[in-house]
């Protein structure tokens, strides 16, 4: 069976290819440079339009290519996320059903269902307002894909997942992660916020789980490990991976607090009120209904990690 990604060569797509691979399937991506491993469509998405040839053959394609960034202080923010995150997406489904490829896989975020604070975990129907541009843009590019597989007949599936942990790993979790392996982060105090991660390993898993179901169609997924850790929880998992000892102190939250409004003030600043929610805010969400489909998360945060120091 033939597949198509774009994103292929990105923290979440490198894994899948490789585990797609592993399972047979034969690979073919979209990538702005030529890769020595797989058959390569040049392109940039969101400039430039994909060639029908891309499809020649392909039964699936994932579509894991997106900003994700944090473009705050730039003024150009929206039209890039709209671009490569709305338009980009559309223009690939509809290519994809021009040439009668039968199922489309949107790796989309949490983010999209909208940022959820409160103690009981979100699941797919409890859909809120996406409160950021990312969030926003990925919602509308859910809502169009979904629209238009309905109407060409192609089957799509949704995947949304949390926060994504794993070797190589990016953004704020990887500068957090160097920085408590190099003893520059400080103790985070305990607040009892909650927050859901997964795995690269698990996604991939989940990914492919959903891929390979035929019920899955017009459908949409989240993704965790089915843990909850609070910023604290987080930051003793770092220092236990990384051999380091556990402080037996913290930074109160007040301090932070106190930090972050100064930053508000003092833009050149690097701490600020976005920072902080960032840092201690809750983002809590169910995986039942991936379980239903027999997802069953092998990986902890701790888990995953020694695991991988274990096999170095």
């Amino acid at each position: 069976m033939k597949v198509l990604l774009t994103g292929a060569t990105g923290f979440i797509g490198s894994a899948l290819t490789k585990e797609l691979e592993s399972k047979g399937y034969s690979i073919r991506i979209v990538s702005r440079n030529n890769s020595r491993d797989y058959d390569t469509v040049i392109c940039n998405l969101g400039v430039e339009k994909i060639p029908e040839s891309a499809f020649d053959s392909v039964d699936i394609v994932f579509h894991l290519a997106g900003y994700t960034h944090d473009l705050e202080n730039n003024k150009n923010r929206d039209a890039i996320y709209q671009k490569l995150n709305v338009k980009a997406t559309i223009d690939l489904i509809k290519a994809a059903s021009k040439q009668r490829v039968r199922k489309f896989i949107f790796i989309s975020s949490v983010k999209a269902g909208g940022i959820n604070q409160q103690a009981v975990d979100m699941s797919e129907d409890d859909q809120l307002e996406p409160s950021d541009i990312y969030g926003k843009t990925k919602r509308k590019a859910e809502i169009s894909i979904l629209n238009i597989g309905k109407e060409h007949e192609i089957d799509v599936s949704i995947v949304r997942p949390a926060l994504v942990y794993g070797v190589n790993m990016k953004g704020n979790l990887a500068s957090m992660f160097d920085s408590v392996k190099n003893g520059w982060f400080p103790p985070l105090p305990q607040t009892y916020n909650s927050r859901s991660m997964i795995s690269v390993k698990d996604l991939v898993t989940a990914i492919i789980l959903i891929t390979e179901n035929k019920k899955t169609d017009q459908n949409i997924y989240i993704a965790t490990d089915g843990c909850n850790y609070s910023s604290r929880d987080i930051f003793d998992a770092m220092c236990l991976v990384n051999g380091k000892k556990i402080p037996n102190w913290e930074v109160p939250y007040l301090i932070f607090l106190m930090l972050a409004r100064t930053g508000d003030i003092f833009k050149f600043l690097p701490f600020n009120s976005h920072k902080c929610q960032k840092l201690f805010g809750s983002e809590g969400y169910s995986s039942e209904k991936l379980h239903k489909l027999g997802f069953l998360p092998k990986y902890s945060f701790t888990s995953y990690f020694q695991q991988y120091n274990n096999e170095k």
